[in-house]
């Protein structure tokens, strides 16, 4: 259930509007000015070559690249998802219902969307070397998002940081997300290994019982 923020319409604000609109552009956050990760990463393309296609400017496939990058990015995380979780609840009061390690520009965030009162919903940027939370953002989403959300976790019992913890013996948990569209709900969590190798899974609402997801799978068969 991933909620897109529309950086573009500021952006365009920004043109508009002059000062003012770029101090919110470049703050990202309507509450508190955001601070830097303390973790860096290198660029996608170290080596001056076009990986659009999937492949180098050589004509070879960058698999292997993808895979060592995936895994020193899991490796500079020293701040796992349950614990970004933690960091970003402490911050915004509500529920948790995704958390994801990303990259921006050459830095690594945790991003957590909590869900609070109403339709509201606060984007919470964790430094995955500290813990500490870099800046937050509040918005006012679709009324169907937050109910759909609320009624995928009516009768659960297990949290994302709990999800998060169930899952991290498959791996590095990289992203921790709820599944509330259709009848299949649950918690889906990708994990990177050792080699970078990227695992899909569900843990379930109220067990909290990890089993392998499919259906990635069978939607690419």
């Amino acid at each position: 259930m991933k909620r897109n923020i529309v950086i573009a319409t500021i952006a365009a604000a920004a043109l508009v509007g002059g000062g003012t609109a770029t101090a919110l552009a470049v703050s990202g956050d309507d509450e508190a000015p955001a601070q830097r990760s303390s973790v860096r990463v290198q660029d996608d393309d170290t080596n001056g070559t076009d990986d659009r296609d999937g492949r180098d400017d050589r004509g070879n496939r960058d698999d292997s690249d993808d895979n060592a990058e995936d895994a020193a990015e899991a490796r500079a995380a020293k701040v796992t998802a349950a614990e970004a979780i933690k960091a970003a609840l402490s911050e915004k009061s509500g529920t948790a219902v995704e958390a994801e390690l990303e990259r921006e520009g050459k830095s690594l965030v945790w991003e957590v969307d909590v869900l609070s009162s109403g339709n509201t919903w606060h984007t919470v940027h964790v430094d995955p070397g500290t813990g500490k939370v870099l800046g937050s953002r509040t918005e006012q989403e679709d009324a169907d998002d937050a109910a759909e959300a609320r009624a995928a976790l009516q009768n659960s019992s297990v949290s994302a940081a709990e999800a998060a913890e169930a899952a991290a013996a498959k791996g590095t948990v990289t992203s921790v997300e709820l599944e509330d569209e259709g009848s299949g709900h649950g918690w889906d969590v990708d994990t990177t290994g050792t080699n970078g190798a990227e695992s899909e899974w569900t843990v379930n609402l109220t067990t909290a019982k990890v089993t392998a997801d499919r259906s990635s799978d069978d939607s690419d068969d």
